[in-house]
This record gives C-alpha cells, structure tokens and sequence, in this order.
C-alpha cells in the first residue's frame, strides 16, 4: 500500500468513526425540545442544542418621515434602546406612533404659530410672497419644536 493511499484509508477510517460516535451520541436525544427556562431547542449536527430564537410578528407600517427620523436616531444615538425595541417587537410600533404624533403636533403647532403671526387667507390674496416666507418661517420653527421634543430625546 503506498503511502497517500494509507493517508486516505486512515481519514475515512477516522471520519467514519467520528461519524458513527456521533450517531450513537445522537441516538437518545430528542430532536425538538422545551427548556426550564421555557425556550424551545433544537438539535444540531454537532449534538449541541441550540435555541430557536425568533422575533414576534409586527405588521408592517408605512413609516413617514419622522418615523424615519426617530430610527435613524435609535439606531445611531441610543442603540441600547433600539435593540430592546427591536427584541421585543416594538420598534416598528414606536415609529408609527411617533410619526402621526409629530404629524398632529405640527398641525396643531402651525395653527397656532399662525394665528400669532396673523397669518391669514387676506393676506395670501394681498401679498403671497410675503404669505409663503411667513408660512415656511412657521413651518421651520414648529418643526424644530416637533424634532427637539418628540424625535430627538
């Protein structure tokens, strides 16, 4: 027998070995399994149980802009919390609230800046330059309200 063919013999013989040790280990355990903890496993190949480890079900929002906003800050700024809201299903939840919640409080937050600023239909049919400057001045300026308190905290 020439020496690679013995190298060869002796691998397969190993490799069959470790297989067969590994079906016998394999025998009198259970594929699927339940925990103490309460968390089902799985069995792998290598005879190790591993848990099944999945996200809860979230239905899918349409996120906007400030949901968008609030992710990016999450996910950059307060990782920690992203990763629990994450975990725990909740994230996508939090986003859509925070979105129709900075969407209501723009509204509500231009009707009033305009009412102080006399904002008024009048003045769009007098002067509608000066009508469109004094509405994105009040637009900015809730909006940095709406970003400070509600996106970024």
């Amino acid at each position: 027998m020439s020496r690679n063919a013995y190298k060869e013999a002796m691998t397969a013989d190993i490799t069959d070995k470790e297989m067969d040790w590994k079906m016998e280990k394999r025998k009198g355990l259970e594929k699927h399994m339940i925990g103490e903890n309460g968390l089902e496993y799985t069995l792998g190949e290598d005879g190790f149980y591993y848990p099944d480890l999945k996200l809860p079900e979230e239905g899918l929002y349409n996120i906007g802009k400030y949901g968008l906003m609030r992710w990016k800050y999450l996910r950059t700024c307060r990782r920690w919390e992203y990763i629990r809201m994450l975990l725990a299903g909740e994230l996508y939840k939090h986003l859509r609230e925070i979105d129709d919640e900075c969407h209501e409080r723009m509204e509500f937050l231009m009707g009033k800046m305009k009412a102080g600023a006399r904002i008024t239909e009048e003045l769009k049919s007098t002067d509608f330059m000066q009508w469109i400057g004094l509405v994105n001045n009040v637009r900015n300026a809730a909006e940095e309200i709406v970003l400070k308190e509600l996106v970024y905290f």
